[in-house]
C-alpha cells in the first residue's frame, strides 16, 4: 500500500482467535469506542462479511461509510476498501495476523485514508497513526478481555 501508515502490536492470542474478533462486525459498538452501530450488509461466498456499513461519531468527525472487505483464504489477512462515505473520497486498509512464539499473535494494521476536505499530508499521517494506535489498542483489550 502506497503512502500509508502502519504499526504492529503483540496480542495473546492466537491468530484465528484475533480474526475472530476482527470478523465479528456485529459486536463492534461494544469495544469500538467511536463505531455507533455496524452493520454487515452482504456476506461474501465464503460465509465471511464482504461489504460493512459504519456509522461512526469520534467526536469532531462522524460519518456513515461502507467497506468492501478481502478475506486471505489461510486466514492471515483482511483488507479492505472504501465503498461509499459521506467524508472519505478513499479509505484502504488492512490487518495482517502472524503467529509468534507461545501462543501470541503480531498484528499489523496499515491504513490510508484521503478525505473530501483537503488537509495536510503531516495531519492526515498523525490522524492515521491516532486511528490505528487506537484500534490496535482496542483490539487488544477485546481479544484478551
Amino acid at each position: 500500500m502506497a503512502d500509508h501508515t502502519a504499526q504492529s502490536i503483540v496480542i495473546n492470542a492466537e491468530p484465528e482467535a484475533v480474526m475472530a474478533v476482527i470478523a465479528d462486525f456485529d459486536n463492534y459498538p461494544e469495544w469500538v469506542s467511536a463505531a455507533r452501530e455496524v452493520t454487515v450488509e452482504e456476506f461474501g461466498p465464503d460465509g465471511k462479511p464482504a461489504r460493512v456499513r459504519f456509522d461512526l461519531d469520534a467526536g469532531v468527525l462522524k460519518d456513515t461509510y461502507v467497506l468492501e472487505y478481502d478475506w486471505a483464504d489461510d486466514g492471515s489477512s483482511v483488507g479492505w476498501n472504501l465503498a461509499s462515505s459521506k467524508l472519505q473520497r478513499a479509505q484502504r486498509g488492512r490487518y495482517t495476523v502472524v503467529a509468534q512464539a507461545a501462543g501470541s499473535t503480531k498484528v499489523s494494521y496499515e491504513l490510508t485514508v484521503d478525505l473530501l476536505v483537503p488537509i495536510i499530508g503531516q495531519l492526515k499521517r498523525r490522524a492515521e497513526k491516532a486511528i490505528i494506535n487506537s484500534a490496535l489498542h482496542e483490539l487488544k483489550k477485546r481479544v484478551e478481555g
